[in-house]
């Protein structure tokens, strides 16, 4: 069993949630739903991983707060 962490917003245009999994090539997806949204990235990261391993560009590390004056 593997784990990725995705990156989930909202487009302001279309109201869809929007997911990806940072550094993992074409592992990225959108739905109406958040539960939606999991189901079609773990759909997407099954396909992309019929080809192997990925080597995963970048590596999640976290969240940061940025404060402007």
């Amino acid at each position: 069993m593997r784990s990725y962490t995705a990156i989930v917003e909202r487009c302001q245009d279309t109201g869809l949630y929007v997911g990806f999994i940072p550094g993992f090539q074409g592992a990225h997806t959108q739905a109406e739903t958040l539960d939606e949204l999991n189901q079609n990235l773990r759909e997407v990261v099954e396909m992309l991983l019929e080809d192997g391993e990925p080597v995963l560009e970048a590596e999640f590390i976290g969240t940061q707060n940025v404060v402007v004056a």
